[in-house]
């Protein structure tokens, strides 16, 4: 009897350790080096520079986070459909890339923050004069890179229809609406804001606040105490003024309405 329960003993502990083991073990806070997910192809937010290094919002929040934990930071390059399976395959510890909360993905990871809250908007040609809002495009040509979902939240406006051109990249959709192949270009505000500054001249946000985006912080299910600990960053960020430096040092003359920058309402850890 003695022996089956020793067995049993060791056939549980395997079991458990394998479990905490899934996608990584322990809390990102017993780490002295956090591996962040980052977008390389977003001007403003996450950007890969020719030498190598990133830039962007997203890349400040991240060292910033990195700082106040006391960890050092490396980054690795995350596209929008390799973002959730870099948490779960433990390739990244945290994802700080236009990471939108919603009830689906929190089955499969966990979210710190929201870090910022953010809307679906509408960029268009500076020289569209006749467009003083959304509804003002009825019927025309938008592009939209993350399939139908902008384009079907676009639709649900009151009286508004729109055509969708589908494109891989953000890249993509600048060289048609350059092109004058689409009138319109619509995701997340803060990621025309940056399409903007990057071109410099020539583009405008229509300020639609079409849907609220909410952005966190992706880690993995089951760290509460690393969750919080986030949190806790995340507040302090808003608090000593940090989050408005860096908008408006990434978004300040894009159009993008600056108005009211404060700390967002957190999910929870769970």
């Amino acid at each position: 009897m003695g022996v089956a329960r020793a067995l049993m003993a060791v056939v549980l502990a395997a079991g458990t350790a394998a479990a905490c083991g899934e996608g990584g073990s322990g809390s990102l806070l017993g780490k002295s080096t956090l591996v962040v997910g980052v977008r390389p192809d977003l001007p403003g937010l996450g950007l890969r520079r020719p030498g190598g290094g990133f830039e962007g919002f997203d890349i400040d929040v991240a060292r910033y986070v990195g700082e106040r934990l006391g960890k050092k930071i490396r980054f690795v390059q995350v596209l929008a459909s390799e973002r959730i399976p870099a948490l779960t395959s433990g390739r990244a510890d945290l994802v700080l890339a236009t990471l939108s909360v919603t009830p689906e993905r929190k089955t499969r990871i966990a979210f710190a923050g929201p870090y910022y809250m953010s809307y679906q908007d509408v960029l268009v040609r500076s020289d569209e004069r006749g467009v003083k809002g959304v509804r003002d495009l009825k019927g025309r040509r938008f592009c939209a890179v993350e399939g139908a979902d902008p384009i079907q939240r676009l639709r649900a406006l009151s009286g508004m229809t729109a055509r969708n051109v589908p494109a891989r990249s953000y890249d993509e959709c600048m060289a048609m609406i350059k092109a004058g192949t689409v009138d319109a270009i619509t995701t997340n505000d803060v990621i025309l804001a940056g399409l903007i500054r990057r071109e410099g001249r020539g583009f405008r946000l229509v300020n639609a606040r079409i849907s609220e985006q909410n952005t966190g912080i992706g880690l993995r299910r089951g760290d509460i105490d690393g969750c919080e600990a986030l949190n806790r960053v995340i507040t302090g960020m808003y608090q000593d003024g940090t989050a408005e430096r860096l908008t408006r040092k990434w978004f300040g003359g894009t159009g993008l309405d600056l108005s009211i920058i404060e700390v967002p309402q957190f999910e929870g850890c769970v």
